[in-house]
């Protein structure tokens, strides 16, 4: 019953923009399968009502469907794409912005023994698993506020505020919770991600940024990978080829200066580790990216 009301909701308000009146609710809509195509996951939970979705973070991959949920707890680079979606029945999922404000505000209100001890070691930065019953009424009742705008300022704080404390105590829980605690070892990372993410143009020593993340080099290796599925050379190399992708779309005829503005010294080697990232070489990818946009900008209205 909740799988059928959250795809009526879902498909009555959903926009081309993918946002909707909830601030950080989110609404996809995709009516077929498409190729493999790079992204930043974002903090985000997610939740499939129909069709399904595969997504690559380093070597591994989640596939989730109808009825399950994914959580995000890192703003990784992964590879993602709808594999079941046709315009008879779209893909149709709901999102919901993690904020770890929100977390750990909630984290400070439970009691003692209302969440299960957070063990030290860092759990993976992306999680699938069954949605339970109560964590799809939730969400119902929060699409629903969109059909009620009087009640949506006051409700849907609070209904958000549920389905955070159902992913807390659920299955994914250990992944949510250390999204809220200033001093888990996700937290260490995380502040690693951003600042790779941030000077992903920059050369770097493993062990500066460990320093700077509060652990020992070993330690920030293993939770590291434990977090990404990658080590943090690959995780920068993977953002500077996604930067380099973006830029490509708006400079298709500077190969080389993009290359060196990601922080590619060698054309050969920025050439190399784009096409097997990507499947061509840039200036050809470039050109495909180009002819897509056009041809899409072509059906629009």
């Amino acid at each position: 019953m909740h799988l059928d009301e959250l795809r009526t909701l879902l498909a009555r308000h959903v926009r081309p923009d993918w946002t909707t009146a909830i601030d950080g609710v989110l609404i996809s809509k995709v009516d077929r399968p498409d190729p493999p195509a790079p992204s930043m996951s974002g903090t985000v939970l997610a939740v499939i009502a129909q069709g399904a979705k595969r997504l690559a973070l380093g070597d591994r991959v989640y596939a989730y469907g109808a009825g399950q949920y994914l959580v995000a707890s890192v703003d990784l680079p992964v590879t993602g794409q709808f594999t079941q979606a046709d315009p008879d029945q779209p893909a149709l999922g709901f999102g919901l912005l993690l904020e770890p404000s929100a977390v750990a505000e909630l984290l400070l209100h439970a009691g003692p023994g209302d969440t299960p001890r957070t063990g030290g070691a860092a759990p993976s930065g992306i999680a699938v698993s069954d949605a339970p019953p109560a964590l799809l009424d939730a969400v119902v009742r929060l699409l629903r506020l969109l059909d009620e705008p009087r009640d949506r300022a006051v409700l849907a704080p609070l209904v958000k505020r549920e389905i955070l404390w159902r992913l807390i105590t659920g299955e994914q829980g250990a992944t949510v919770r250390q999204l809220g605690l200033a001093d888990s070892s996700l937290s260490h990372v995380s502040r690693a991600v951003r600042w790779i993410r941030e000077h992903y143009d920059e050369p770097f020593r493993v062990e500066d940024v460990a320093r700077m993340s509060g652990m020992s080099v070993s330690a920030f290796h293993r939770n590291f990978q434990a977090v990404t599925a990658m080590s943090p050379i690959r995780f920068q190399k993977q953002i500077r080829l996604q930067e380099a992708r973006l830029l490509l779309a708006t400079h298709p005829g500077d190969v080389t200066g993009v290359g060196r503005r990601v922080g590619y010294d060698n054309p050969s080697q920025f050439s190399r580790e784009y096409r097997r990232q990507f499947g061509a070489p840039p200036s050809k990818d470039a050109a495909r990216l180009r002819d897509a946009a056009r041809a899409t900008a072509g059906v629009l209205p």
